[in-house]
């Protein structure tokens, strides 16, 4: 059964893989025998994340990639068939975090909302528009994409990302269904807040501070993605597609307050 998560010289795309979880995925994708190519707009982070891959035993290139470029999203899988001789799977991890803050819609100006589309969404499309022809000429190829809970319900006064990231759980599904007579699957995570570098900024006070208000009472961390991405990127995920992978510690079963929570709230005199 074991033999059927491994990623064995497997070619493996992460974009925005040098830091949070798209970093984790990264680790745990070499860990399991796969190559990779790890794209990212500064290149510091994704070199150093291919150097952590070549210590692992396993093939790395960095590629200084800005997905919202049509142009740079070609180059990018261009650069990992000429390098490796293939693609296997497209983890389209990048994304802008700061668009989560909070912003009531009248303050949104229109460079704020374009570049959310242009990397949340037009940077998934780009880059599995140019992964999808080399995956269906070779009959089979993964494609994963990475949203949101928010993506699924809404936020208060979080139009950009929200949007967005429904935005790419519709498109994980056109793409399932247009491609899985090539051999070509898509598959969604959506994990829930998990907390990383990149979001402890001035966004951190729009954010939980525990998990009390989940299920399980406790928040999600960067490496509990791994294993998932690790699963849908191995053959033991090939009848799965257009399917949605909720990492959230039962946030969206439990709804953002359960049953059960009583959050604490100053009585006025």
């Amino acid at each position: 059964m074991l033999e059927r998560l491994s990623l064995d010289d497997q070619v493996v795309v992460v974009t925005g893989g040098g830091t949070g979880l798209g970093l984790e995925m990264v680790r745990h994708l070499a860990r399991a025998g796969a190559n990779l190519a790890i794209a990212g707009r500064r290149t510091g982070p994704i070199e150093s994340a291919a150097e952590e891959v070549r210590n692992i035993g396993q093939s790395a290139i960095a590629v200084p990639t800005d997905v919202s470029s049509s142009a740079q999203a070609d180059a990018l899988i261009e650069s990992t068939v000429e390098h490796f001789g293939r693609i296997d799977v497209l983890i389209n991890n990048a994304a802008l975090v700061s668009d989560s803050i909070p912003t009531p819609i009248w303050d949104i100006i229109d460079e704020d909302w374009q570049a959310a589309l242009d990397v949340n969404l037009s940077g998934a499309f780009f880059c599995s528009r140019a992964a999808s022809k080399p995956m269906a000429d070779q009959g089979k190829g993964k494609i994963i994409n990475v949203a949101s809970g928010f993506g699924m319900r809404g936020g208060r006064d979080i139009y950009t990302y929200c949007c967005t990231k429904g935005g790419v759980i519709q498109l994980t599904r056109v793409l399932s269904f247009s491609l899985a007579r090539y051999g070509v699957t898509a598959n969604s995570i959506v994990p829930g807040f998990i907390p990383t570098v990149g979001t402890d900024t001035e966004m951190r006070e729009s954010l939980p501070r525990s998990g009390a208000y989940l299920p399980t009472g406790k928040l999600g961390q960067p490496e509990d993605i791994g294993p998932v991405a690790v699963f849908l990127a191995s053959p033991a995920s090939d009848y799965m597609t257009g399917e949605t992978f909720t990492l959230d510690g039962g946030g969206l079963a439990g709804g953002l307050a359960p049953t059960g929570y009583a959050p604490t709230v100053p009585l006025e005199p």
